[in-house]
This record gives structure tokens, C-alpha cells and sequence, in this order.
């Protein structure tokens, strides 16, 4: 008899990655006697095409989320996703998985899981969640009044009752942590004559820090070497304007793409000798797998703070610099890594205390856990 996964969570690649990692930990770890079939449900994604290829039936839901901005559209939308949407969602996931009867339900979170958490409380299906963030979502806080465990990424994390908690860690694509930094010299053209910075926005680029980084180039370029992830929508403007804004012997030196593939981003994190990011957890995670010194941009924007509240707590523990965006500006960004790079064994201690906080093996725990669980369900059925 197979072993049912339904798999859920949605709204950012950083929801999706995590699953990805556990799917592959899962079935390194599984006897064949669990015989495991994995499904994902909920609202679609780009990055879901990963999944897929880890043999994940993919079955796409409505969701709908709760905008904490407030305009005439932003209420419209909530109003048309609190009435329709969700509902519809919880509809469609209660007739999913009823015919699939599936033995768990893990969920990562995000706003695409609500539909499918409150659809398996109706169902009693067993919930397994796992929190990324220091300030536990909505969608978690929801759910852990019904939830079987809920693995946390942080060791104190806020929102959600202590004994129900497993400290985990988070889940991240152990690729990542393997780049060759004889293969990033040869895949990005690296000069490397100077220090090498890697900027990344999450899957979908970050518009605002892209037009910080773009108007700090001139002054950049006479410093550094970088690789620039700026999301495939902003790629060919960016290409466009770059030969009005820097000389051809500083191109050299500015290596842009789109979107960074596995192969490319954990080459990139190896060669790197320090990152500017976003501060979703998936981001904060891989970073520090990596040690490499960071500085954070926390998206003013994310649900509940979770970002800032995620990089200023990484922050305080010395592995990473914090910058609002409000302060984000080109001479500052300009002068911050000019300081920053003045003082090597500062950045040294930083990419230390980075893989420090680390704890190891996450998707071990959740996979090792997870598969027990399903090991006794077997067991009672015999």
C-alpha cells in the first residue's frame, strides 16, 4: 500500500525550494516498504516545474491572500479572496483529498496552504508544518491548533505554542552548498582581481535594490567584481541601459543574468566573497550554509515583518549588516562595502559566524521525523 505526501505552501519560490529539498531527503531515507507517492497542492508557481522533476503530481487549487496595504484594489481583492477564493480553495482541496486519502499533509506555509490546512481540519488528516520565519505566519498560526508538529526554523520562534515545536532548522538545497570555484571562474568569466560580490533578489529579482545597485555601478565597478541576479523581467531593460552607464574595461567586471540556476547560484555562492540580499529566510539560509558575510535589505512589504524581523535577528548574532531600504540609497551602499572591505578580519568572522548558526541536517530531522510517522501508521494497519 502506497505512502500518500500531499505537500503544500505557495506564494514564493522560498515556499516551493524548501520542499524540493525535503521530497529528495525523503526518498534517500525511505525502505521501499513506505512505497511513497508525492503530491503538491495549491495555487501555481513558476518554480513548481522543480518538483516535477522530483516526481511530484502537481494539482493547482484557487488561493487567496490578506494584503496588509491599504488602497481601494488592495480591499476589493481581499474582499474577493476572503468570499471566493479561499472558499472555492477549500472546496476543491476537501474533494482532493478525500479521494486521495492521503497518510500526512506537510505544508511549508505561505498563503497558497490555507485552502488545503483548513480542507484537512475538516478531513482530520494528520498536519505537519514547517515554519521559516522568526514571527510565525498567518497561515501557521492558523494551523497549529490542529497541527500534529510544527518544525521551526528558529529556535525561538514567535506566535505558536512551544510543545508543539521541533527545532529543524530550515530545509535548503544541499547543492548549494557544493559550488567549485574553479567552474565559477571558467561559468562567469570571473577576472579576479578584485573582490567579488553576488546580489540577489529571490527567484523574481528585486526591482527597488536593482535600481540602487544599477546607480552605484560607476563607483562599484572601480572596486568590485559582480555577479548581478536581477530577475528575468528586469533583465533586458538593465542590459539596455548598462552601456550608458559604465565604460567597456568596467563591464569586465559585471556579470548580469536574469535568473541563477542551481548549477550557477551555488557556483556563485562559492566564489562570492560577499552577498547582498533580500531577507526571506530561504535567502538567510542558503547564505549562511555557505558562510559567507551578507548584507540584508529586508522587503518593507513582507507579511508581518517577517523579514525585517528575520535579518535584524541573524544581525544581532554578528553574520550579516542590516540596511533598510529607506537608506538603501547608491553613495551609501557605495560607502558601506568600501568600509566593510577595509576591515578583512571583520568579514572573515562574519562568514564564521554564519555557518555557525547554521544547524546542520534539516532536512534530515523533518524527513527522518516524517518517516517514522509513516512507519507507524503502517505498523497499526498490519
Amino acid at each position: 500500500m502506497k505512502s500518500k505526501i500531499v505537500l503544500t505552501g505557495g506564494g514564493t519560490g522560498g515556499h516551493i525550494y524548501p520542499l524540493i529539498a525535503l521530497v529528495k531527503e525523503m526518498k534517500k531515507l525511505s525502505p521501499p516498504s513506505l512505497d511513497l507517492e508525492f503530491y503538491f497542492l495549491g495555487p501555481s508557481h513558476p518554480d513548481l516545474k522543480k518538483l516535477e522533476e522530483e516526481n511530484v503530481s502537481i494539482i493547482l487549487i484557487r488561493s487567496g491572500k490578506l494584503r496588509r496595504y491599504f488602497n481601494f484594489s488592495a480591499i476589493i481583492q481581499n474582499i474577493k479572496d476572503l468570499f471566493w477564493n479561499i472558499p472555492l480553495g477549500t472546496f476543491q482541496s476537501y474533494k482532493i483529498l478525500k479521494n486521495l486519502n492521503p497518510s500526512l499533509i506537510f505544508s511549508k506555509g505561505g498563503y497558497g496552504s490555507i485552502p488545503v490546512i483548513l480542507a484537512a481540519k475538516l478531513l482530520k488528516i494528520p498536519l505537519f508544518i514547517h515554519e521559516s520565519d522568526k514571527i510565525a505566519s498567518l497561515s501557521t498560526r492558523i494551523a497549529s491548533k490542529y497541527a500534529n508538529k510544527i518544525f521551526v526554523a528558529f529556535s525561538n520562534t514567535k506566535g505558536i505554542a512551544k510543545e508543539k515545536t521541533i527545532f529543524s532548522g530550515n530545509p535548503i538545497r544541499k547543492e548549494l552548498t557544493e559550488g567549485n570555484k574553479e567552474d565559477a571562474y571558467k561559468m562567469f568569466n570571473i577576472i579576479g582581481k578584485r573582490p567579488i560580490i553576488l546580489i540577489v533578489g529571490g527567484s523574481q529579482g528585486a526591482q527597488r535594490i536593482n535600481e540602487v545597485i544599477i546607480n552605484a555601478l560607476p563607483k562599484l565597478l572601480d572596486m568590485f567584481e559582480i555577479i548581478h541576479q536581477c530577475g528575468k523581467k528586469n533583465e533586458k531593460l538593465i542590459k539596455e541601459s548598462i552601456p550608458f552607464l559604465i565604460t567597456p574595461e568596467q563591464k569586465k567586471y559585471y556579470h548580469l543574468f536574469g535568473f541563477l540556476n542551481e548549477e550557477q547560484l551555488k557556483n556563485a555562492y562559492r566564489v562570492a566573497d560577499l552577498v547582498i540580499s533580500r531577507a526571506g529566510a530561504g535567502a538567510i539560509f542558503e547564505i549562511a550554509s555557505n558562510g559567507k558575510p551578507s548584507i540584508l535589505i529586508p522587503l518593507p512589504e513582507s507579511a508581518q515583518n517577517h523579514q525585517r524581523a528575520n535579518a535584524y535577528y541573524y544581525a544581532k548574532l554578528g553574520a550579516a549588516k542590516v540596511i533598510e531600504e529607506e537608506s538603501f540609497k547608491p553613495h551609501f551602499i557605495v560607502e558601506v562595502l568600501r568600509e566593510m572591505f577595509s576591515k578583512p578580519r571583520e568579514l572573515m568572522q562574519m562568514g564564521r559566524l554564519a555557518k555557525d548558526f547554521i544547524k546542520k541536517d534539516a532536512s534530515f530531522i523533518i524527513a527522518s521525523y516524517l518517516l517514522g510517522y509513516l512507519d507507524k501508521l503502517k505498523q497499526n494497519r498490519l
